[in-house]
C-alpha cells in the first residue's frame, strides 16, 4: 500500500503557495466607517482626515461651539440689525435727548438724542473690522519674518530676531498714544498701528517652529531634490505650522478688540461721528452716575466679544494640538 502525502506536502507546486494563500486571508475589519481594526497586527486605525479629526475634537469643547455660535451671532447683527432700524448712526432725535430705554429706543438716546441701539451696533462692526484687518496684518507680517529667521538661521535670524526683540521692549501703549494722535482718525489707520505692534508675538512663534522643522527628513528630502528655499518655505514647512498660527491669530482679534477700545477711550483712537465701542464708552463717560447704561452697553459687548475669541481660541489650541491627535 502506498503512503499517503503528508497535508504539508500536498502541494507539489510553488513551495509559497500555502503561505500566499495565508496572507491572502482578510485580517483588518472594519468597525466603522472610519475605524479599522487590523487583527494581526492589533492596531486601530483611523482612515478620518485631519480635518474630521480636527472638527470632532473642537465640537467636543462645548464652550468654544458655543462662544464660536455666539461671535456669528453678534457678527450678523453687528451688520443686519442697522439696516432694521429706522434711524441712522447720525441721525438726531431732538424730542429725545438723554431718553434711557424704550420701545423707540432700546438702548436709549445719547446727549444730543441718537439712538444707542444703532450707534452700538454700528461700532461693533467698526471695532470687529479694525480687530479682523489687525489679525490677518499681524498675522502676514509676523509669519513672513518669523519664517525667514527660522528657516535661513546665521546672520539672517540673528538680524530679525534683534529686531523682534526691538518691537517687543517698545511700550506699545505709548506708541500707541502718540502716534494715534497724528495717525489714528480712521479705522484703517488704526488697524495698521496696531499691527505694526502687535507683530512679533507670532514671528516668534514661527520662528521657533521653523526651526524645529527645518532639519526634518522631509525637509532634507526636498533639498536633496533640489527644491528652493522659498517652496520649502511655503510648500513644505509652513502648511505644518497652520495650527499655531490660527490659534494666535484668532487671540489677536480679542487683543485688538480691547487696544482699538482703549485708544478711543482715551480719545486718540476713531473720531467721531464714526462710532466704535470705545469711543461710545468715552462720549457717555460723563453719564456714569446718572445713566450707567450708556457705558455698560458697549462696555459690555467689548468684554463679551474678548471672552468668546478667547474661548474659541482655546478650543482651537486644544483640536489643533498635535499632541492630542489620536485616530
Amino acid at each position: 500500500m502506498s503512503e499517503q502525502p503528508r497535508p504539508e506536502e500536498a502541494h507539489t507546486g510553488d513551495p509559497g503557495l500555502v503561505t500566499a494563500e495565508a496572507d491572502a486571508e482578510p485580517t483588518t475589519r472594519a468597525l466603522s466607517d472610519d475605524v479599522i481594526v487590523d487583527e494581526r497586527e492589533g492596531m486601530t486605525i483611523s482612515t478620518r482626515s485631519f480635518g474630521r479629526q480636527t472638527w470632532d475634537r473642537f465640537r467636543r469643547h462645548r464652550l468654544a461651539m458655543f462662544a464660536a455660535a455666539l461671535l456669528v451671532l453678534l457678527a450678523i447683527s453687528f451688520w443686519v440689525a442697522p439696516m432694521l432700524s429706522s434711524y441712522g448712526f447720525r441721525d438726531i432725535d431732538v424730542a429725545a435727548m438723554r431718553e434711557g430705554p424704550s420701545f423707540r429706543h432700546p438702548f436709549g438716546t445719547d446727549q444730543i438724542g441718537r439712538d444707542l441701539l444703532v450707534r452700538t451696533f454700528h461700532g461693533g462692526r467698526f471695532s470687529l473690522r479694525i480687530a479682523l484687518v489687525v489679525a490677518l496684518l499681524t498675522t502676514f507680517i509676523g509669519t513672513v519674518i518669523g519664517s525667514l529667521a527660522g528657516y535661513f538661521g546665521g546672520i539672517v535670524d540673528t538680524l530679525l530676531s534683534q529686531l523682534i526683540n526691538l518691537f517687543l521692549i517698545v511700550p506699545a501703549l505709548v506708541v500707541l498714544l502718540v502716534v494715534g494722535v497724528r495717525y489714528g482718525a480712521s479705522p484703517n489707520g488704526i488697524a495698521v498701528i496696531l499691527a505694526l505692534l502687535l507683530w512679533p508675538a507670532i514671528a516668534r512663534v514661527v520662528r521657533g517652529l521653523f526651526l524645529q522643522f527645518r532639519d526634518q527628513e522631509f525637509v532634507l528630502a526636498a533639498r536633496a531634490a533640489g527644491a528652493r528655499p522659498p517652496r520649502i518655505i511655503v510648500r513644505h514647512i509652513l502648511p505644518n505650522t497652520f495650527g499655531p498660527i490660527i490659534v494666535n491669530a484668532t487671540l489677536l482679534i480679542g487683543t485688538a478688540i480691547i487696544l482699538e477700545s482703549t485708544l478711543s477711550f482715551l480719545g486718540v483712537g476713531v473720531t467721531p461721528p464714526t462710532p466704535t465701542l470705545g469711543n461710545l464708552v468715552n462720549e457717555a463717560k460723563g453719564a456714569i452716575d446718572s445713566r450707567p447704561s450708556t457705558i455698560l452697553i458697549p462696555g459690555g459687548f467689548v468684554v463679551l466679544i474678548a471672552l468668546c475669541v478667547n474661548f474659541l481660541g482655546d478650543g482651537l489650541r486644544d483640536a489643533l494640538d498635535p499632541t492630542t491627535r489620536k485616530g
